[in-house]
């Protein structure tokens, strides 16, 4: 039975609706820069290239759902890995290859019908793909906390000072999280991240050097991208997992405002949209983009459909990105802040993967499910590496590809009769 659609959720651009718009942004905030502070890309760019790479997806999906794209946690692991073997124009050229993909992968959908793509890529397989990149990411959130550096090479803060105030940001976002109330409910991340901030001032370990230094206006710091194959290998395959999840945002989205929009506008035009918005952020030195659940909570939460309030939230990132000291603000959060949210936010999305696994009803007792999540997992977390002439697979990649394979390989189960 066809949902019914919500009052108000046709495109209406209207200027009294630029502050509810913002509240938009806002409630994406927190996460939107988060994926660039860990992975050392621009937060300026990334702004910079969710509100443009919004406003390509809008167009692209004639302006019928009320969805914001903003930075990708599914490929902090394998940007991090890239940026330091490859180099950050390397590393974005793949996330510019990502686009491309989501953009094949949409065509296939529009020849073949959304059913091509669940049956190639099941629960079975995404979702151990999504734990490995949750887990995967632990040692980088732990010794981010413990006051080291990401790869635990270098100690950036005394240990029991950095691990007051990661252990602080962390219990403030866990707080809101389970007993905030209204919009505030929405930003559990951002306010860990400011209640941090502020015990780190306290404590003397915010150096406001480089704010001083930064203008107020400045264009972001763009990169130009290189292309590597090396860096494509061991970042494309991870395109599995956030390719799916496109699926489920588009669904939650569509429940929220009433409105079938795996027909119209077609879930081929949206992941084209979200193909098109990667690629240009790839382009440009940004992190890749996806929908963002928060921000449908906020529309189900406020009952405002209209999707142009994502064009009003689209504009003002783009404004934000032109703010030199906000950049440089951002970049002066100490790395303990960022440990203390990361121990929750991978664990979460170890979670999620998990979750997908449990609503689907995976019996992983089942020998041929057994292998495939098995083989997933501990390729994934044991970080296997497969070289064959130019070709080089290892960690989420190998995992990826290989939970690929192992699904359309091996025999499906008999059914008992």
């Amino acid at each position: 039975m066809a949902a019914t659609p919500r009052e108000g959720s046709d495109y209406r651009l209207r200027a009294r609706e630029i502050p509810m718009g913002a509240q938009m942004l806002f409630v994406a905030f927190g996460a939107l820069v988060l994926v660039p502070l860990l992975t050392g890309l621009n937060p300026n760019v990334a702004l910079f290239c969710a509100g443009c790479g919004t406003l390509l997806y809008q167009l692209l999906t004639k302006g019928r759902i009320p969805i914001f794209l903003g930075s990708s946690f599914a490929f902090i692991a394998p940007i991090m890995f890239c940026v330091k073997t490859y180099g950050i124009a390397a590393t974005t050229g793949a996330l510019a290859a990502v686009g491309v993909v989501y953009a094949a992968v949409a065509l296939v959908i529009h020849l073949r019908g959304p059913a091509f793509l669940t049956r190639l890529l099941p629960t079975i397989v995404t979702g151990p793909v999504i734990m490995v990149i949750g887990l995967i990411l632990a040692p980088v959130g732990v010794a981010m906390a413990m006051g080291k550096t990401g790869d635990g090479a270098a100690v950036l803060f005394p240990e029991r000072t950095a691990m007051l105030v990661s252990f602080f940001s962390l219990a403030v976002t866990v707080a809101v999280a389970i007993y905030g109330r209204g919009m505030l409910r929405l930003v559990p991340i951002l306010c860990g991240i400011g209640a941090g901030y502020l015990l780190s001032l306290s404590l003397g370990m915010v150096d406001f050097s480089a704010v001083a230094a930064a203008p107020w206006f400045a264009v972001p710091s763009f990169t130009a991208p290189s292309f590597s194959i090396d860096a494509m290998v061991v970042i494309v395959p991870v395109a599995i997992a956030p390719i799916i999840e496109h699926f489920g945002g588009i669904l939650a989205i569509g429940q929220v405002t009433g409105r079938n929009y795996l027909e119209n506008p077609g879930v081929d035009r949206s992941l084209l949209g979200d193909g098109v918005a990667t690629a240009l952020a790839g382009f440009l030195g940004g992190p890749p983009l996806t929908t963002y659940a928060e921000v449908t909570g906020a529309v189900a939460l406020t009952k405002i459909y209209n999707p142009a309030l994502m064009t009003w939230a689209a504009l003002t990132a783009l404004c934000l990105a032109f703010i030199g000291k906000l950049g440089a603000l951002l970049q002066s959060i100490p790395t303990p802040v960022m440990g203390g949210i990361m121990l929750l936010l991978f664990g979460a999305i170890m979670v999620v993967g998990l979750n997908s696994l449990v609503l689907a009803g995976a019996d992983l007792m089942e020998p041929r499910n057994m292998v495939i999540v098995a083989l997933i997992i501990v390729l994934g977390m044991g970080r296997m590496a497969f070289s064959l002439g130019g070709l080089h697979l290892e960690g989420i990649g190998l995992a990826g590809v290989a939970g690929v394979l192992l699904n359309l390989l091996l025999p499906l189960p008999r059914k008992k009769e």
